[in-house]
């Protein structure tokens, strides 16, 4: 079914009212780059499915994508970003990979998951073979690293968390992943957010409208509060721990102060299109990735829309919105750069190109 002009148009954001005047780039001294100032880079892969994943390592220098078949694709973005130009790495998979993530603390260790074949495959970037393979029971959805990329956590499809730990099987032995059954209240979730010293974790779920604060070493649940009428989607913490930001179904971010854990901020980019949807019967624009700048001060804001926000944490005010594709499932900065990485399938449009895949970059500095 192909779309109409309407579906495809993407529409400016609502401007909020006006913020505190010591809010402001200009009163903090800062100089926010003029980002209507760049196009993106889009680069099309031949597909009929989408990219589902896309991720820097931790040092910016790579970066890695997945979703289309049974390949991890790595490209050094400084050089090219042409298909060609990707390293490929092979044999961890079954089945179709979905989803990618890079050890915190080594430019070189990434893993990578599959919901078909039921594997987490673990892989040093200097080798096309993979180190280690995790087979499980559920089919995992997200994998998340712990800051000292010695624990990793992961979501299932069927909203179980589970536990992999780095260590030795016996004294001498070599390090290795090994799954590790733990007990608490930790409760479902469909998406997880470490803290920045890796003691504690921030766990939501899609159908729930709290999010709640859990010891990591007990999984006891210190602090649950409401955060989305509709849902929460995904959560992402300031680099500087200031703030934690939460997405939802009902197309909304909110700003949550970390010392107090009170809504601190709402914005509201995607609502105004949402809002729109409801009287063009439209679907409403899900948030469906966050991401703050290594700064702190921007926050990308992905969604089921053709477009990406970027907008002023410390104010809520949108500065762009970046058009893309299609919608794009997660988006995230450069570790040292104002630059966003996104990835996503680009629509069926009448008289026109098949749907692809796609990975893009946007900002000052994108190659």
């Amino acid at each position: 079914m192909s779309n109409t002009k309407d579906e495809d148009e993407v529409l400016p954001p609502q401007r909020p009212p006006s913020p505190p005047p010591h809010t402001t780039f200009a009163a903090r001294g800062i100089h926010p780059p003029t980002f209507s100032a760049f196009k993106p880079r889009d680069i099309r892969i031949p597909s009929s499915q989408g990219m589902t994943s896309i991720a820097w390592n931790c040092d910016g220098k790579r970066l890695g994508a997945v979703g289309i078949d049974k390949v991890v694709r790595l490209w050094w973005p400084d050089k090219s970003l042409e298909v060609r130009s990707a390293s490929t790495h092979t044999g961890g998979h079954s089945d179709d990979v979905d989803h990618l993530s890079w050890n915190p603390t080594h430019p070189d260790l990434f893993c990578t998951s599959s919901q078909k074949d039921k594997r987490i495959v673990f892989w040093d970037a200097r080798q096309s073979r993979y180190i280690q393979t995790l087979h499980l029971k559920h089919s995992p959805a997200q994998t998340v690293w712990s800051p000292t990329g010695k624990d990793l956590v992961c979501i299932t499809t069927s909203r179980n968390v589970l536990f992999a730990k780095l260590g030795q099987t016996s004294e001498g032995s070599a390090q290795s992943w090994q799954a590790v059954e733990r007990e608490g209240p930790v409760g479902a979730s469909t998406w997880v957010t470490f803290n920045h010293t890796g003691d504690g974790m921030i766990v939501s779920v899609s159908s729930e409208h709290q999010i709640r604060l859990v010891d990591f070493q007990t999984l006891n649940v210190l602090l649950s509060t409401a955060a989305h009428v509709g849902g929460c989607t995904v959560t992402a913490l300031d680099p500087r721990g200031n703030y934690l930001a939460t997405g939802g179904n009902d197309s909304i971010v909110n700003l949550f102060d970390t010392t107090e854990w009170l809504c601190a901020r709402t914005i509201t980019a995607c609502e105004y299109v949402a809002f729109l949807c409801l009287i063009s019967v439209h679907p409403t624009h899900v948030v469906n990735g966050i991401s703050f700048s290594h700064d702190g001060e921007f926050i990308a804001i992905a969604n089921s829309g053709n477009y990406i926000d970027i907008c002023a944490t410390e104010t809520g005010v949108p500065l762009h919105r970046v058009p893309t594709l299609g919608p794009s499932p997660t988006v995230q900065w450069h570790p040292t750069k104002h630059v966003i990485a996104y990835c996503g399938q680009s629509k069926l449009k009448e008289g026109g190109p098949a749907p692809s895949a796609w990975i893009a970059l946007f900002g000052p500095g994108a190659p």
